[in-house]
C-alpha cells in the first residue's frame, strides 16, 4: 500500500511514528547484524578451521570461535577479509610460486596487519594461544 504525503508536502504524525519506529528498530539490532556482511559458508569454514586449531570442548569454540569471526567482520569489509585472509594463506606456499605473496611489501603488510587482528580477537574471545602453539 503505497502512502502519499498530504496536500501540504508533509508527512503526517502517523507517517513520522512510523518513520521513527522503523529507524528505532534498526538501531535496536545486535551489534553482529549490523557489522559487514560475510556469506554464511565463509562463516563456517573460518569457524570450523578455528576449530581445528584451538581443539577443546566442542560447544565452547564453536561459540568463541564464532566471537572471532564476528571480531574480524566488525574491522573488515568482506573484500578485504578475503584479500587479507587468501594472501596470509598463499605466504606459506614454498618455493617461486609463494615468492610471488613474500616478495611484496604491501602483501607483507596486510598479511602482518591480518594475523594481528586475529591475535586481538582471539585474545577478546578468550581463546589460549599457547595451546595452539605447541
Amino acid at each position: 500500500m503505497l502512502h502519499r504525503l498530504p496536500s501540504d508536502g508533509w508527512p503526517s504524525k502517523r507517517q513520522l511514528t512510523a518513520l521513527c519506529a522503523a529507524v528505532g528498530c534498526i538501531a535496536a539490532l545486535p551489534a553482529a547484524a549490523r557489522t559487514h556482511s560475510y556469506p554464511t559458508a565463509d562463516r563456517v569454514i573460518y569457524v570450523q578451521s578455528c576449530m581445528r586449531d584451538h581443539p577443546g570442548p566442542h560447544y565452547e569454540m564453536v561459540n568463541k570461535c564464532s566471537c572471532v569471526i564476528d571480531h574480524i567482520a566488525q574491522k573488515l569489509t568482506y573484500d578485504d577479509y578475503v584479500n587479507m585472509s587468501t594472501a596470509a594463506n598463499a605466504n606459506s606456499i614454498g618455493g617461486e610460486r609463494g615468492s610471488y605473496i613474500r616478495d611484496v611489501d604491501a602483501l607483507q603488510q596486510q598479511i602482518r596487519k591480518f594475523r594481528a587482528l586475529q591475535t586481538q580477537a582471539k585474545k577478546s574471545c578468550l581463546i589460549n594461544l599457547e595451546a595452539a602453539s605447541r
